[in-house]
């Protein structure tokens, strides 16, 4: 057992280098073994063709082994879609993407989508440098700004 004081990437890294020892020989052997065509045989290909994403995965530590963080924010604009006139053009779909986007961006820095934008769309007139644009940006703005 590895001592709770290790941080997850070491003991991801270290239950790489364990997996992959003999996974790979494994894998291998049984791809030989199986038709292609069978469920088992479909099952391993599949494995043998993502194993350098595996491996990634695991080395990395920190990325998350799916997209339920990104499905359940767009969750509300899916639901909401039909109702959505605007969007009925491929201009309209892009307007929607792009304010979207934003949206989901000040919230996953921390900000209230209304307060930033009000904040960004009242200054904005007045940026003149890369600077004065980068500090809209909604991680660089302090979540505490005034409601």
């Amino acid at each position: 057992m590895l001592a709770p004081e290790r941080n997850r990437e070491h003991s991801i890294g270290d239950q790489l280098v364990t997996l992959n020892v003999g996974f790979v020989e494994r894998l291998q052997k049984t791809q030989a073994q199986v038709t292609p065509q069978s469920v088992l045989g479909k099952a391993v290909q599949y494995l043998a063709n993502n194993w350098s994403r595996l491996e990634r995965y695991v080395e990395a530590g920190f990325l998350p082994i799916d997209n339920n963080a990104a499905e359940r924010a767009i969750k509300p604009f899916v639901i909401g879609r039909k109702a959505w006139l605007f969007s009925d053009t491929p201009k309209g779909a892009t307007a929607s993407a792009q304010i979207y986007s934003l949206i989901e961006t000040a919230k996953a820095n921390g900000q209230e989508p209304y307060t930033w934008l009000r904040h960004v769309l009242e200054r904005l007139p007045q940026a003149k440098s890369v600077e004065d644009y980068e500090a809209l940006l909604p991680w660089s703005c302090s979540s505490e700004m005034p409601r």
